[in-house]
């Protein structure tokens, strides 16, 4: 059995690591709100915009949407790893790692397949892994649509001029606090509709629909990588308040157990200490 005093730096220390999981906790819980209205808000209005987008493209036969909805045969691949800056988030991040590596060795095997990092954890994995053309880890010091509208315009021109013939974002989607959920979304070429331009009937269309979709394609994308970040982000602090507050509850059973293992020992000390007196006491007598 330890000593006394090393049970005590135990306590100590075990005690000060609460602290710190305990202030994170909150920390994180306090960012979760504010992340959680935004991508709230943020769905319905994404969505139906990515809807009405895949509809109008579906029914047209012209250029103005082609360039982004060119199916190319598949040799290049370009992915958008989206994590966090920082670590104590659970399984967050090595989700998303794992996904990626999945994808370079099983769906894309053979081919090549390149990766832009949005997040240090990703570009620190994934230049170890693969050839990584960009990375954005600044863009969360000023999470804006202006910023991430940078680029995803970035990612459009890689597309059209040919060099990459499919474009895929990795993200965790927010579903709750405790729960987030590992999406690959295809980015480019754009996914059309099902049922083709079946739905493009309940639009009346003013001006032309070629002039709304060359508009409206390039807003559209961006839209959807903001979408990705923003429910990367949530998903950061939900994941990472939910790993504080399971920390925290580790840390507090350790210092109990080691509290009673400290009583223990001091009552087994004193004990020890009586013995020898009474022991001495009776020796002496005799």
């Amino acid at each position: 059995m330890a000593n006394l005093k090393e049970i005590r730096n135990r306590i100590a220390s075990v005690s000060s690591t609460m602290q710190i999981t305990s202030a994170m906790k909150m920390v994180s819980a306090a960012k979760l709100k504010k992340a959680q209205d935004a991508i709230t808000a943020m769905r319905p209005y994404s969505d139906k915009l990515t809807e009405l987008l895949q509809s109008l493209s579906a029914s047209l036969d012209g250029d103005a949407g082609s360039k982004f909805a060119d199916n190319r045969e598949v040799n290049k691949v370009l992915i958008v790893a989206i994590t966090s800056n920082r670590g104590l988030a659970g399984a967050f991040n090595s989700n998303i790692l794992k996904q990626c590596t999945i994808l370079i060795n099983e769906t894309y095997a053979g081919k090549q397949v390149d990766f832009m990092a949005i997040g240090k954890k990703a570009n620190d994995f994934l230049n170890k892994k693969s050839n990584v053309i960009a990375n954005h880890s600044g863009l969360y010091d000023d999470l804006t649509f202006e910023n991430t509208a940078v680029i995803a315009e970035d990612l459009m021109e890689r597309f059209t001029s040919g060099e990459y013939d499919k474009i895929e974002v990795v993200y965790n989607k927010f579903k709750n606090a405790a729960t987030q959920i590992v999406m690959t979304e295809q980015f480019l070429p754009i996914v059309p509709v099902e049922g083709g331009e079946a739905t493009s009937g309940d639009y009346i269309f003013e001006p032309s629909k070629p002039e709304i979709v060359a508009q409206l394609i390039p807003k559209s994308l961006k839209t959807q990588l903001y979408k990705g970040i923003r429910d990367s982000f949530a998903s950061e602090h939900g994941a990472r308040m939910t790993a504080m507050h399971k920390a925290t509850d580790n840390a507090t059973e350790l210092r109990d157990q080691l509290k009673l293992t400290y009583n223990k020992a001091r009552q087994a000390a004193i004990t020890n200490e009586i013995l020898e007196i009474v022991g001495g006491a009776e020796a002496l007598n005799n």
